[in-house]
């Protein structure tokens, strides 16, 4: 029997993992300049930490959780997001102790049972920030900055920041019975979902995608006309922040994000370079969620992206391609140049070189065919002649030139980063 990878789980091949470690080493470099550390939290939680700081009636929870008991009895679930998982490590830490604000950042595999398709699998991959301590809307503008800033340097287009506030959990409650009135004389004629939804949190109903329900959803109230005066302060100032930065948005009354825990500003970044389906991340302010899982009464705000659906946009982009080289590739003919190949190239690795050579004892013309493959920038050959005399030629395999060094790891070093230069 040959085993297949489980439905919804791929294998991320070596040829695609460059522009995996590529968008890593962006994300990193783009939270390092506005000071954000990264955090690992663990792949597997309680469940309850989701059941309540998710909700349990949002969709994640109800129908897409990976969840199962341990040898104890204990439900345990693979983590369908992380700010939960952020929040508890910041609890459970006592990070509040040590510094009550924290930047984070993070990037990792979550899981959720969906319908596998293009660009969104069952194991998937995202990245975030978490900054938690400060209810300032410039914290908020510093977030969205952030985000649009990544998009920035991977060179994405047609950029759209969608812009909403929902308030806070007085605000949800006086919008929820908003919502349940409007949509009360047409319930009966909208999905299944959206009739268990009315009942749960009708906010919920605005993220359905069915087209039954689409004409009732775009008549539907905003939340925006059901703020309470801090609130609406607080957004007012969020809007005025990002005038002032020249970050363009759309105010959007209907978005609402799909988790129980947002509260205040919510957002999405959007691209045309994405197509129908132009969602790049989103997220917004938590202020509820520290204390909701047992921490004190601490603010956040955030965001979330996917990191397939990038993927997929940098492959399509001539000058996204990546170029994979090494610096070297050793050629051998005979067990004494094998010998010094073998030896030659650990020195050369411990120096900071990449190196390969052949280990099948393949004919000279299959090494240098292997050369061209793996893009090598320069080529050494190293035969019994060279052994003996501990002199070879190293070719640039680009000029086609050759220059003559010692066989040591010291002045191949040298020559090479003098070419460089």
């Amino acid at each position: 029997m040959a085993y297949k990878s489980v439905r919804g789980m791929r294998d991320i091949l070596p040829d695609e993992a460059d522009y995996w470690t590529g968008l890593e080493a962006t994300i990193r470099d783009v939270a390092r300049r506005f000071n954000y550390r990264e955090i690992r939290p663990p792949l597997v939680e309680h469940t309850e930490l989701f059941s309540r700081g998710i909700g349990a009636a949002t969709d994640v929870v109800n129908k897409e959780m990976y969840t199962f008991p341990d040898k104890k009895g204990r439900s345990l679930t693979l983590r369908p997001e992380a700010t939960a998982s952020v929040v508890r490590s910041y609890v459970e830490h006592g990070m509040a102790t040590q510094d009550p604000f924290q930047k984070l950042f993070y990037i990792g595999p979550m899981f959720r049972y969906e319908k596998p398709q293009k660009g969104r699998s069952r194991q998937f991959h995202q990245y975030g920030v978490e900054a938690i301590g400060s209810l300032a809307p410039s914290l908020d503008v510093e977030v969205i900055s952030l985000a649009w800033s990544l998009m920035h340097d991977l060179g994405l287009g047609g950029l759209s920041l969608r812009l909403n506030s929902i308030g806070c959990a007085a605000d949800h409650e006086r919008y929820r019975d908003a919502l349940r009135a409007y949509f009360a004389p047409h319930i009966d004629s909208m999905c299944e979902d959206c009739q268990r939804r009315y009942d749960d949190n009708p906010l919920r109903i605005l993220d359905c995608k069915n087209r039954t329900c689409q004409p009732y959803i775009t008549d539907a109230p905003g939340s925006a006309e059901h703020l309470c005066a801090d609130c609406a302060d607080h957004f007012t100032k969020v809007k005025e922040l990002l005038d002032q930065l020249g970050l363009d948005y759309v105010l959007d009354p209907h978005l609402v994000r799909g988790l129980d825990y947002y509260t205040r500003t919510v957002f999405e970044l959007t691209s045309k370079d994405l197509g129908a389906q132009d969602a790049l991340l989103g997220g917004g302010r938590y202020d509820d969620l520290v204390k909701m899982i047992g921490g004190p009464d601490t603010p956040g705000v955030g965001f979330a992206g996917g990191m397939e659906r990038l993927i997929l946009v940098l492959k399509e982009r001539e000058e996204q391609v990546m170029e994979r080289r090494i610096d070297l590739f050793l050629a051998t003919l005979g067990d004494a140049g094998r010998t010094l190949a073998l030896d030659l190239s650990n020195g050369l690795r411990q120096e900071g070189l990449s190196v390969d050579l052949d280990y099948r004892g393949r004919a000279f013309r299959k090494q240098m065919t292997q050369a061209n493959k793996v893009s090598a920038r320069y080529l050494l050959v190293l035969g019994d002649d060279e052994a003996t005399a501990k002199v070879g030629k190293l070719k640039d395999m680009d000029t086609r030139e050759e220059i003559e060094v010692a066989l040591s790891a010291e002045k191949i070093v040298q020559l090479i980063e003098s070419l460089r230069d």
